[in-house]
C-alpha cells in the first residue's frame, strides 16, 4: 500500500494530518528554518494525541549539516529524551566537510536509536554524488532515504529518483519529498516506483489579531513575522492520500 508522510510544525499540525489520513507524522519545528528538533512538550502530548506513527527530526538548528561536537551531543540527548516518549523513528542526516556522508556519526546516532527506525533526510540532496550517499547510508544502518532527487522539488527529479529506487531495491526504502501535491504524485509514483511520500501540505493563514504593529519584526530576514502563519491544509492531504490509496 502507498503511504504519506507529513512533515508537522507543530501539535495541532499532527493531529490534523492524523485526522486527514497519513499515515505517520515527522514533527518538527521552524519551518522556515527546514524544520529543527521539536521541544520534548511537542513530542509528548504529540505523542499523546497520535495512534499513527511519530517520528522526530533531530536536527539542532537550520544551515548545512556539518555538526560541531556539542551539536552532536545535542542530537545523541534528543534521540535518547524522544524514545522515552515513546516515538516510533528519528529523521536526522550528517554530512563531512567534504559533502560526503559522516558515516562514523551516522551509525552512532543509529545505533542510539534502535530498536527505533531511522529516516536520513534532505541532508542527502546537498551531499556531493547521490550513489555513493545512497551506499554510505544503506552501510550505516538506516532504512529510508528522504529526498527531493537533488532538486529543489522532486518534480524535477524524477529520473534521479527512479534510479535511486531502482539501485536501493529491498534494501532501503527511498521517499520522495518536496512539492508533492494532489496534481502530481500519481505521476511520481508511476515514473520511480516509489511507495511512500513525503509532503508538508502546508498553507498561509493570516493572523486574527485586530491590532498589528507593523514597525517590528521578529524573524532574521526584517519582515513581520506577526500577520501570517504556516497550517496544515486538511484537503490537500486528503486528496493526496485518496489519490495514493487508489493507485
Amino acid at each position: 500500500m502507498n503511504k504519506i508522510e507529513v512533515s508537522a510544525y507543530s501539535v495541532q499540525w499532527a493531529i490534523d494530518a492524523q485526522k486527514a489520513g497519513a499515515h505517520r507524522v515527522e514533527l518538527c519545528d521552524n519551518i522556515y528554518e527546514g524544520g529543527t528538533t521539536p521541544s520534548i512538550a511537542c513530542i509528548k502530548l504529540a505523542r499523546k494525541n497520535l495512534q499513527i506513527e511519530l517520528y522526530v527530526i533531530i536536527r539542532p538548528r537550520g544551515g548545512d549539516f556539518l555538526y560541531s561536537d556539542i551539536e552532536f551531543e545535542t542530537m545523541k540527548r534528543d534521540i535518547e529524551i524522544a524514545k522515552e516518549a515513546g516515538v516510533d523513528g528519528f529523521v536526522f542526516g550528517l554530512l563531512n566537510i567534504d559533502g560526503s556522508i559522516d558515516m562514523e556519526r551516522t551509525k552512532e546516532l543509529v545505533e542510539l536509536s534502535k530498536p527505533k527506525k531511522v529516516t536520513f533526510h534532505r541532508a542527502f540532496d546537498v551531499a556531493k554524488d547521490a550513489f555513493n550517499a545512497l551506499e554510505d547510508i544503506i552501510l550505516c544502518g538506516c532504512d529510508r532515504i528522504l529526498t527531493s532527487g537533488q532538486k529543489n522539488n522532486a518534480f524535477e527529479a524524477l529520473p534521479l529518483i527512479s534510479e535511486l529506487v531502482k539501485i536501493a531495491g529491498n534494501r532501503i526504502s527511498i521517499m520522495p519529498g518536496s512539492g508533492i501535491d494532489e496534481n502530481n504524485i500519481l505521476k511520481i509514483k508511476k515514473e520511480t516506483g516509489a511507495k511512500v511520500f513525503h509532503l508538508s501540505g502546508k498553507k498561509t493563514m493570516q493572523s486574527k489579531m485586530n491590532y498589528i504593529n507593523e514597525n517590528v519584526s521578529f524573524n532574521a530576514l526584517g519582515q513581520s513575522s506577526i500577520p501570517e502563519h504556516a497550517e496544515l491544509d486538511v484537503e490537500i492531504i486528503k486528496k493526496v492520500v485518496g489519490i495514493a490509496q487508489r493507485a
